[in-house]
């Protein structure tokens, strides 16, 4: 009784127990071609927890952090899930890409726990592809195509487009599907051709004779690709003399590439936040500052931006759970519809852990300058059954 009574006491001179801290993992690419993608989110995530924490942090608790580098690597992925797991972590937050943050997710997932993947815009980065607890903090990649589609229509009048589709990934197929799905429901409108090439190609004249042959050029000629094969495809577009407006998707926000298309003009992307300093919400430019503050330079594309709206979501949904069990809190991010964030409003349900409407910037570069010149919301979210035709 004696050691009870003295340890009890103690107990009460070293003062109250302190609770543990709250640790998210990162199953991240550090390494690989990945990583271009991955480290700015990664570094958006982190400014997210280093606002909470310094704002008292979470359920009374600190936010710390663990990564494990995936170095682009399925296999490694999946081994980098299961270390997180080992060394403690409450959730997960995994790779931008489907392909390689997917093995990662599915080792949370096996243990109940929530996991974000960083950026991905495939559906299956999500319930269709890892399992109840998985969600994405970026906007499908569908929504960006139906976005140029009827922006385009609405602000350009444009009503013939011709879709040049990258099969080499996922994402571009997605990009590609939005379009198809929004721009024939627009009276007036009519998709005069298709062709296809992939990302490495070293020339795409076949294509291009193809889109010179039509009667009339194409007001507007989707183009779903990413870099470098983008900008080898635009760069070709316009020497043979080709003037259609040129839409694309968000993985060519940037201006690291417009060497390879010199005095570029008439390309358009949508986009969540604009890096270049004239987004109109003054939380974004905010953002830009804090990240600049935090890394030295400016976002160089727009792909940060959701590694910092993942974690003020998942942040809201443990506060109002009043847990980290992952059942939970994925009930509490279901709950939200049209919930604020920095980029506008977000939404998930228990059918889909993605965005299927979102408001996006419209970036124009003109003369080989990119800026925002419009803002555009599409006029419906798009259905799973387009999303999973994909």
């Amino acid at each position: 009784m004696k050691r009870i009574a003295f340890a009890a006491a103690l107990a009460a001179l070293a003062g109250p127990v302190m609770a543990e801290d709250i640790t998210i993992g990162f199953a991240i690419a550090k390494s690989g071609w990945m990583e271009a993608y991955d480290s700015p989110a990664t570094t958006a995530a982190k400014i997210r927890i280093d606002e909470i924490n310094a704002d008292g942090g979470l359920l009374g608790r600190q936010v710390e952090w663990i990564e494990a580098d995936t170095k682009t690597d399925r296999q490694q992925s999946a081994k980098a899930g299961l270390q997180l797991i080992d060394e403690g972590a409450d959730m997960m937050i995994v790779s931008c890409d489907y392909d390689f943050g997917a093995p990662a997710a599915l080792s949370a997932e096996a243990e109940g726990m929530v996991s974000f993947f960083l950026c991905a815009e495939d559906v299956k980065a999500g319930i269709q592809g890892v399992g109840p607890n998985s969600f994405s903090g970026s906007v499908l990649a569908a929504v960006q195509g139906a976005t140029m589609a009827e922006w385009s229509h609405a602000k350009r009048g444009a009503t013939t487009g011709y879709v040049l589709l990258d099969t080499t990934i996922e994402y571009n197929k997605g990009i590609c599907s939005g379009f198809d799905w929004m721009f024939p429901q627009i009276e007036g409108t009519e998709i005069v051709g298709r062709d296809t090439f992939k990302n490495d190609d070293a020339s795409i004249a076949s294509q291009i004779t193809r889109i010179k042959a039509l009667p009339a050029e194409p007001d507007v000629i989707m183009l779903c690709s990413y870099i470098p094969g983008a900008a080898a495809a635009v760069r070709q577009i316009r020497a043979a003399g080709i003037n259609s407006l040129i839409l694309n998707g968000s993985a060519v926000d940037g201006s690291y590439w417009l060497e390879a298309a010199p005095d570029l003009s008439g390309f358009v992307v949508p986009v969540q936040g604009s890096i270049y300093g004239d987004d109109p919400r003054p939380a974004v430019e905010a953002f830009n500052a804090a990240y600049e503050k935090a890394t030295g330079a400016r976002p160089a594309s727009s792909y940060a931006y959701p590694g910092y709206v993942l974690v003020d979501l998942w942040a809201k949904a443990v506060e109002r759970a009043g847990t980290l069990d992952g059942a939970a809190v994925t009930a509490e991010l279901e709950k939200m519809q049209g919930e604020p964030t920095a980029l506008g409003p977000r939404s998930f349900s228990s059918e889909l852990h993605h965005q299927n409407v979102a408001e996006m910037q419209i970036i124009e570069i003109t003369d080989g300058s990119p800026q925002v010149v419009d803002q555009w919301t599409i006029s419906e979210p798009v259905p799973l059954e387009v999303l999973l035709g994909s």
